[in-house]
C-alpha cells in the first residue's frame, strides 16, 4: 500500500470521527436505529473474526487455531488479565500443531 493511501485513509477516518462529532447535537437518532446498529457493530465484528479465525489462504486454517481462539474467548469471558489470554491461545494452538493438529 502506498503513503498517499494510508493518507488517504487516515485523513477519511477522521473526519468521519469528526462528523460524528459535530453532528451528535444536530440530529437525533432514534432507539431503535441506535439498537440496530449496536448489533450491527457486533455482526461485523463476529464475522471478523470467525474470518480470521477460520480461514487463511482462501481455505480451511485447521483446528490449532480455532482451538487457541476458543481458548482465549474462555479465559477473556473468566475475565483472566490479557497478558495470559494471549499466551493460553498461543499456547494451545503452538500445543495442537507440535501434536500434529493442522
Amino acid at each position: 500500500m502506498s503513503w498517499a493511501a494510508v493518507l488517504t485513509l487516515g485523513i477519511g477516518t477522521y473526519l468521519l470521527r469528526l462528523v460524528g462529532i459535530v453532528l451528535r447535537d444536530r440530529m437525533t437518532v432514534p432507539e431503535r436505529v441506535e439498537r440496530y446498529l449496536d448489533l450491527a457493530a457486533t455482526a461485523l465484528l463476529v464475522a471478523l473474526v470467525a474470518t480470521a479465525t477460520l480461514t487463511e489462504g482462501g481455505g480451511f486454517a485447521g483446528w490449532a487455531r480455532p482451538a487457541g481462539v476458543l481458548v482465549g474467548a474462555l479465559a477473556a469471558w473468566r475475565r483472566v488479565p490479557f497478558v495470559l489470554v494471549v499466551v493460553l491461545a498461543a499456547a494451545t494452538t503452538a500445543g495442537l500443531r507440535m501434536l500434529g493438529v493442522p
